[in-house]
């Protein structure tokens, strides 16, 4: 009885384990280099595919007379479950769970906590891929959409 106690309960931590991982595998449709132009502002993302519980991203945004902003992304199985962390210049990074979605080519990603955005979400629109970040920015929602075309 004890060993049959023991077999379950590993076979359910393991299982616990594993779904972060498996939350990262679902999320092969990011993959690829996107661009999104939008007045006159060029925004370019790429998502290595997932290998091992993890994605490696970066994205780069240039503007005319600015200086180009680039930030660096990763996917990865943690205890509370699959996360976006954000690398932003100048900022600590920021940790975003994913709630909803995954391999139904959506994914939602929170952190409460956070001032700016709360939401991290990606979704494929047809052969595009469609982000977005949204929550509240002085207390009114706010939102910044980007569609994204593969780089070819």
């Amino acid at each position: 009885m004890r060993l049959a106690f023991t077999l379950i309960a590993l076979t359910l931590a393991t299982s616990a384990q594993a779904a972060p991982a498996d939350d990262v595998a679902a999320l092969t449709w990011m993959a690829g280099s996107w661009i999104a132009e939008k007045d006159g502002v060029i925004t370019r993302e790429t998502w290595l595919p997932p290998v091992g519980g993890a994605m490696a991203g970066a994205g780069q945004t240039n503007a005319a007379g600015r200086p180009a902003r680039i930030e660096h992304m990763k996917i990865t199985a943690e205890p509370a479950g699959a996360t976006f962390t954000a690398f932003v210049p100048g900022q600590p990074p920021t940790p975003f769970v994913l709630r909803s979605g995954g391999a139904n080519g959506e994914a939602v990603f929170e952190n409460p906590a956070h001032d700016f955005p709360q939401r991290v979400i990606y979704r494929r629109c047809g052969e595009d891929l469609c982000a977005r970040v949204e929550g509240t920015l002085r207390g009114r929602p706010a939102s910044e959409s980007w569609r994204y075309q593969r780089l070819r």
